[in-house]
């Protein structure tokens, strides 16, 4: 497959923070994220977009953006998380922050995530909007919230310390849904150290293939809660109920 550099309009360096993003025909989405990115108060970052080989207007959008250290990597992946492996491959950040095409980052939020960082530091976690309301970190225990007693969201409401990666592994492709779920849970359980900011950095859309798929997100859920030690018959037993609460959602 190709990955090769399709577009870059910066000279690389160490920087402390890279934004990363996976694009698939998302034309329509990139003006907002576009735009509150050339918003930063902090423009010391670079954005690294990792593209599915797209065939709508994607890439001359992103090729044509302003005011962003930017680069683009174009080429046939396997889904999200490998696109989002190949770009954490390709940035040069202390710490990285995923954002989708088609969610925000408030003007402070660069700033924000950058000012919080330090040795020892491992995860940054702060507060997200989204379409149903705020979401915060350290939301409910681990055996009925996984990832969310830790952070409030993987994207947006997260920078992850790039090193991690060397130690834990990437995002796997077992799990094409929930990935970072396992991976915020490995590295939880492995002593990592969480920082929780009070701020409100983004929104984060409600259209993700974890909305939009309900019982894909439901089993994949299910699946990372067992696997990272969870009690199975207590798993299965909420499984079922949350089946029941989202039957009607899954009819739409």
């Amino acid at each position: 497959m190709n990955k090769d550099i399709y577009y870059k309009n910066y000279n690389e360096k160490p920087t402390k923070l890279s934004v990363i993003t996976a694009t698939y025909n998302a034309e329509k989405f990139l003006p907002r994220v576009i735009k509150s990115l050339q918003e930063q108060t902090d423009k010391d970052f670079e954005w690294i977009i990792s593209d599915g080989a797209s065939s709508d207007s994607t890439l001359e959008i992103l090729k044509s953006t302003e005011g962003i250290n930017i680069k683009v990597i174009s080429g046939e992946d396997f889904g999200i998380y490998d696109a989002l492996n190949r770009a954490i491959k390709a940035c040069n950040g202390e710490f990285y922050l995923v954002i989708g095409a088609d969610d925000e980052l408030y003007p402070n939020a660069i700033q924000n995530y950058k000012e919080a960082i330090e040795d020892g530091v491992d995860i940054i976690t702060a507060c997200v909007d989204t379409d149903n309301g705020k979401i915060e970190p350290n939301s409910g225990p681990k055996w009925l919230k996984g990832q969310f007693q830790y952070i409030s969201g993987h994207a947006v409401g997260s920078i992850y310390r790039t090193s991690l990666h060397q130690k834990f592994g990437y995002y796997s492709r077992k799990f094409p849904i929930a990935a970072d779920q396992l991976f915020v849970l490995t590295v939880a359980n492995c002593g990592a150290q969480i920082k929780i900011l009070k701020s409100v950095v983004g929104k984060f859309s409600n259209d993700g293939v974890s909305s939009v798929d309900i019982l894909g997100a439901l089993c994949e859920f299910y699946r990372v809660q067992v696997v990272m030690g969870e009690n199975k018959f207590l798993q299965t037993i909420l499984f079922v109920l949350r089946l029941i609460k989202n039957f009607g959602k899954m009819q739409r």
